[in-house]
């Protein structure tokens, strides 16, 4: 078979990965400084202008939605896979340091309240993660500062500390440093009213990072995989997983609870009230709209996301909503000790219909209550993780129903928040080109999907990590049909191989997984425009219309899984 397929990452790329894995098998801490040269000569598409003189804020912004904020304090980043590896590593006690965390990144991290932050690593793409990351972030704070430490600057900034900074405040910093308002404004809405203080520290702090990987074996990955799910088994010892039937699925942990429990929908008139009396202009105006149906919008996704918007405000809300997701069959195990991937195990038979969303109700739904099988959902790792994580739980499982995997992508021929369907995964990681049956088309999600465009028959690839892609790399991808950027799927696929053949997965192959005895489901929703010159996340948010393909996939993958499972009840 002829094999089509755009070469490896090109070297400077494969360049950089080396010197900071080879950097990292030392004893002793690397300074992140020493990556600088390697990381700027790749011309990352996330980092346009990191070679520049000029902050690239779209960057800057990214890596600190991304990072703890106390990394301003942080000296030492040590990396390891459980606490076991931190304490044979001199960290005795990391889980009663102080628990922090990143807006854009679920990663289990500890502060000592000094100068060292603890992170937890699933795999070694957690590394091509995080590496980048800060060398990202040391440069573009470089440049920050040069540009903030003036006297001026720095005065203006002292007499603000503590204050929200007003809009005429941003235009007084864009005059003095030269950065866009509207980039200073991002700033402004992320750090809130700590911005002057943030600013301020960047200016009188040189501020040098370190890094050092504790442990990075596969045996280490490997423990730390097995404890995990060891943990989810001890917490439902009533659930015994080895007897019963798994659709599995990778996504996030609101999405697919909030549309089986029906929690949000049963408290319309509470979130209602909540919005009248303390939501913002905008929403009230879209509930308005959606009632008189003036938008698309829908308003089963509108109450979701105004439920999370109430926990935000009344913490104490989310142990109501916990205890009726129990009712409806739902139980969670967050994770602990070692890395933060949530599990959501819902039994099938314990659904309750009449609070199903209406999207997935059914004929013969039920039916159901006869189903001995469950749905494992996780909260999507990163890489690599998505290959043992999965691999784990095939060895402690009896049989597989399905394997459905929905998550964030960027496009190369689409907009932000449009769904890709990809029947085909290049995958960096193995080298290997997988084939496959999608079991989505167009028609499955379309008709859920208000804002974007779904579109089928796509390529992806499995990419190594967020920065390490530049504009060359993705156009000899672009070239030979390959649409799709993400981070999962060619691990889940290299995990789907070994439990369909007797071996384990090869390398730089092509990979034909079509004939396997269960479906298998992959859907994108696009958060980034890689094309587009910088423009991410990191500089824009799909907010409120991230719910839009959030739902519009997860709604898919529920509606396979049901119609699919009220069959086997039927047989």
């Amino acid at each position: 078979m002829v094999r089509t397929v755009p070469s490896r990452a090109n070297e400077e790329i494969a360049l950089y990965i080396r010197t900071y894995y080879s950097l990292l098998r030392s004893s002793r801490e690397v300074q992140i400084k020493s990556l600088i040269e390697a990381h700027t000569r790749i011309g990352s598409a996330l980092h346009v202008a990191a070679d520049e003189p000029t902050p690239d804020m779209a960057a800057f912004i990214y890596t600190i939605l991304r990072l703890p904020a106390c990394l301003e304090q942080v000296r030492l980043v040590i990396m390891g896979q459980s606490e076991q590896v931190f304490a044979k590593h001199g960290y005795p006690d990391v889980e009663s340091w102080q628990r922090v965390g990143a807006p854009a990144r679920r990663r289990r991290a500890f502060f000592d309240g000094r100068d060292t932050l603890a992170v937890y690593i699933a795999s070694r793409s957690d590394i091509d993660d995080i590496i980048p990351i800060l060398t990202a972030y040391q440069i573009e704070r470089g440049k920050l500062r040069q540009l903030l430490d003036q006297p001026p600057v720095v005065q203006w900034l002292s007499q603000r500390q503590g204050s929200a900074l007003q809009a005429e405040d941003l235009e007084q910093l864009a005059q003095w440093t030269g950065i866009p308002v509207d980039d200073l404004d991002r700033l402004r809405r992320i750090w809130q009213g700590n911005m002057a203080g943030r600013l301020l520290a960047i200016a009188q702090d040189r501020h040098s990072l370190a890094v050092r990987l504790l442990a990075g074996s596969l045996a280490d990955y490997k423990r730390a995989t097995n404890r995990w799910w060891q943990h989810v088994e001890d917490s439902l010892p009533e659930v015994a997983f080895a007897n019963r039937p798994i659709y599995f699925i990778s996504s996030n942990t609101h999405s697919m609870a909030n549309l089986l429990s029906g929690y949000a929908l049963q408290r319309e008139a509470e979130l209602v009230s909540f919005i009248e009396s303390q939501g913002s202009a905008d929403l009230q105006t879209e509930y308005q709209d959606i009632l008189q149906q003036n938008v698309p919008s829908s308003r089963e996704n509108f109450l979701y996301y105004t439920q999370k918007k109430y926990e935000t405000v009344h913490p104490q809300a989310r142990a109501s909503r916990l205890a009726h997701e129990q009712q409806a069959g739902i139980r969670r195990v967050p994770s602990q000790h070692v890395f933060d991937i949530e599990v959501q195990v819902v039994s099938l038979n314990q659904l309750r219909p009449a609070w199903l969303d209406p999207r997935l109700r059914r004929p013969g739904i039920e039916a159901l209550s006869g189903s001995e099988a469950l749905i494992v959902n996780i909260d999507f790792p990163l890489g690599m993780a998505a290959y043992q994580v999965l691999s784990e739980i095939v060895r402690n499982v009896a049989e597989f129903r399905g394997v459905y995997m929905m998550g964030k992508a960027a496009t190369l021929n689409g907009r932000i928040g449009d769904v890709m369907i990809a029947s085909v995964v290049h995958d960096e990681q193995s080298l290997n080109t997988y084939l496959f049956n999608n079991c989505f088309t167009a028609d499955d999600v379309a008709p859920h999907l208000v804002y974007g465009t779904v579109m089928d028959n796509q390529k992806a690839i499995t990419a190594l990590g967020t920065f390490l892609q530049n504009e060359e790399y993705m156009a000899v991808f672009y070239q030979e049909g390959y649409t799709v950027m993400e981070m999962e799927a060619g691990p889940y696929l290299s995990s789907i191989y070994e439990m369909i053949r007797p071996q384990r997965f090869p390398r730089d192959e092509v990979v034909n997984l079509y004939g396997a005895p269960f479906p298998i489901g992959v859907l994108h929703y696009a958060s980034d425009t890689p094309f587009s010159k910088g423009k991410n996340l990191g500089s824009q948010n799909l907010s409120y219309f991230g719910m839009d393909p959030t739902y519009a996939t997860m709604i898919a993958i529920l509606r396979h899984i049901l119609a699919d499972e009220i069959r086997h009840v039927g047989v």
